[in-house]
């Protein structure tokens, strides 16, 4: 079912399919609670009357049916939400990642767990790093702790808010803590982490209104390729060892 005017504004249909949300069944995938944080970060001057309408939508009902406890539990919903943001299109998100990416295999050439990041300010990349806590004997060095560091050397300050950060794996506690702290603006991640993920995966640092959080997360952007590399190092360590405990 297509969004039309009434109930939504012309304008309002209009920055909603520029947002790739062309019907309710968009609509209800986004959530109307993002939609409409969306419409305002698109510099959309919508109401709260706008909001209801997103909600009618979703429920298939008109504003008038929304009963007080609806309404109540979507207002809950909206405080809760975590920060939405604009995102680069695919395509160079992709081009982003496909750095991240290599520097994960470089990663992986020194035995290291293979993870890459790159720091993107304006457009232009300015610190790409890898995981080195193996060769640096430091648990710290994280690609994305690194990459930060680069960054805030090249900008001349560790506040990284007009930055993107982009990772090949979600990353962990203490690097989500790291870059919510720099705030940066946007985390670009690939693959999922299911045992250490820190943006959704097991917790999420950036979901959790009680903490002082800037950024805005998009995850799965080239995660099988990342999925890949990951796989193929554990495979071939396991290979390793096992030749290895044989040999002995």
């Amino acid at each position: 079912m297509k969004l039309t005017t009434p109930p939504l504004a012309p304008k309002v249909i209009e920055t909603l399919a520029n947002l790739q949300i062309h019907c309710v069944q968009d609509l209800q995938a986004v959530n109307p609670c993002r939609a409409f944080l969306l419409l305002k970060k698109s510099g959309l001057s919508v109401t709260q009357s706008v909001f209801w309408q997103l909600v009618a939508l979703c429920s298939l009902k008109t504003v008038w049916d929304l009963t007080t406890e609806q309404r109540e539990y979507w207002l809950q919903q909206l405080q809760n939400t975590p920060l939405v943001a604009i995102f680069p299109a695919q395509n160079q998100m992709e081009t982003y990642m496909h750095t991240a990416l290599f520097q994960a295999t470089l990663a992986a050439k020194m035995g290291e767990v293979p993870v890459g990041a790159v720091v993107v300010h304006r457009g232009e990349i300015i610190a790409a790093a890898h995981n080195r806590c193996i060769a640096d004997c430091n648990i710290s060095h994280h690609a994305e702790i690194q990459a930060l560091a680069q960054a805030g050397r090249v900008l001349g300050n560790y506040r990284l808010n007009e930055c993107d950060v982009y990772v090949s794996l979600e990353p962990c506690v203490m690097c989500a803590s790291a870059i919510a702290q720099a705030r940066v603006a946007r985390v670009i991640f690939a693959a999922r982490e299911p045992k250490m993920g820190a943006a959704g995966s097991v917790i999420d640092v950036f979901a959790n209104k009680q903490m002082n959080v800037h950024t805005a997360v998009l995850g799965g952007i080239l995660a099988d390729e990342a999925q890949t590399i990951l796989q193929d190092f554990f495979r071939l360590r396991r290979e390793n060892n096992k030749l290895q405990n044989c040999q002995e």
